[in-house]
């Protein structure tokens, strides 16, 4: 009698089925690897336009200068540019800045999978998360904190 070398359909089909079952859980968790990567772009940028704000304070003694749009913080060719993000827009001016305050925001570029995330920082070192309900960052179960930046889902920092 000849014995048969190989595998049968059974045991194919037993291993495609581990298989689809080891993505089904591991895809869902790199996805969100590679956006909390995405995110650190933002809140890196903000630390670091944070300390060069303060250091523009330090030396004019003021977040703004009257008069002089050129030097003033917040401008290109200042002491203090909008840095250009791959995945953010920064903003420095919403509130607008005075003297002694100045809130700074980077929001997601539409259209993006971070597209309805926005993180900021102001003068006091004050953090928070504002995530737009229905967006793709909403979906994917990030929420707004008005107390910290959100890195994970669920609004933990």
């Amino acid at each position: 009698m000849q014995r048969y070398k190989g595998f049968t359909l059974i045991e194919v089909m037993i291993v495609v089925a581990i298989i689809a079952i080891l993505a089904t859980v591991a895809l869902p968790a790199y996805t969100d690897y590679v956006r909390r990567g995405k995110i650190a772009e933002g809140t890196s940028a903000l630390l670091a336009m944070k300390t060069k704000m303060e250091q523009y304070f330090a030396d004019n003694r003021s977040y703004t200068t009257p008069g002089a749009p050129v030097v003033d913080a917040c401008v290109a060719g200042s002491s203090v540019p909008k840095p250009a993000l791959q995945y953010f827009n920064v903003d420095c001016d919403t509130p607008a800045r005075t003297a002694t305050t100045f809130t700074i925001t980077v929001t997601a570029h539409v259209g993006s999978e971070l597209e309805g995330i926005a993180f900021t920082i102001n003068q006091a070192g004050a953090r928070s998360t504002t995530v737009t309900s229905g967006s793709t960052i909403g979906k994917a179960g990030y929420q707004s904190n008005a107390n910290c930046w959100t890195i994970r889902k669920g609004g933990q920092c």
